[in-house]
């Protein structure tokens, strides 16, 4: 898969989300049994930069956190995703090692400095180590509180990872993940449900194809199913960060 390589340049991951994760229940999904109790910034969230890129986010119950953002001038070509550990304590997210990894211009690590409200809003600043910055503000999206549901992501979606590049990826039911690239990269995995929020683990290895720039290296990252858009939103890494790759594509 031509995906673009993560590598310290570009990322190329995986099938996130439309991210596996918020699988708004494939169409329907009953509310989860319980709610995160703690205030903290967890959750999905979803907003805009001052750059006019539309940015899709999680915040996992670890802190861990993956936003994948868009062109700004082609919204239906991913730009990169921003990675990294979280901490989020009396209204305050703060990140220390965010990786920016875009697909234009590279990979450059950042921090952020943010403030929240608990199921409502995230706001802040990502600056770079180049001495530039962005800000962004985002909502809380409850589709964070249904429970997820593998049944719901099952099927085939295709998007594109570049201007010139598709991707299909097929779920079945067994929790497996196939699917190519139309470089000729070919790749298989698995996901399975988090204990916490409607959000997908996932693992995906490449079969080292001509095609596949990543190679044969395994990459692990999660996934969100929404329903109303019939997207799936997934991004994985390697275990350095310094590869791997992003994905959103809609179910045909």
């Amino acid at each position: 898969m031509h995906l673009k390589r993560i590598r310290s340049y570009v990322l190329g991951l995986l099938l996130l989300v439309g991210l596996f994760a918020c699988s708004d229940g494939g169409d329907t999904s009953t509310p989860s049994a319980t709610t995160p109790a703690a205030p903290s910034a967890e959750g999905l969230w979803t907003g805009t930069t001052d750059t006019n890129r539309t940015v899709t986010a999680l915040v996992l119950d670890n802190g861990v956190y993956w936003a994948l953002y868009i062109e700004a001038s082609n919204p239906s070509v991913i730009a990169g995703v921003v990675q990294g550990d979280s901490s989020s304590q009396n209204g305050a997210f703060t990140s220390s090692n965010a990786r920016d990894f875009n697909l234009q211009n590279g990979t450059l690590d950042a921090t952020i400095n943010g403030s929240y409200v608990m199921k409502q809003s995230l706001n802040g600043t990502i600056a770079y180590q180049n001495n530039t910055q962005a800000t962004f503000t985002m909502t809380y999206g409850s589709d964070y509180d249904l429970t997820p549901d593998m049944n719901a992501v099952v099927g085939t979606y295709t998007g594109l990872v570049t201007a010139s590049e598709t991707v299909t990826v097929i779920v079945s039911t067994d929790g497996l993940i196939g699917g190519n690239s139309s470089t000729g990269c070919t790749f298989s995995g698995s996901f399975s449900p988090r204990t916490h929020g409607n959000v997908f683990d996932v693992t995906i290895t490449f079969h080292g194809e001509p095609g596949c720039t990543i190679g044969t290296e395994p990459v692990n990252g999660i996934a969100f199913y929404d329903a109303g858009t019939k997207h799936l939103y997934s991004a994985a890494l390697n275990g350095n960060r310094t590869d791997g790759f992003v994905f959103i594509g809609t179910k045909s």
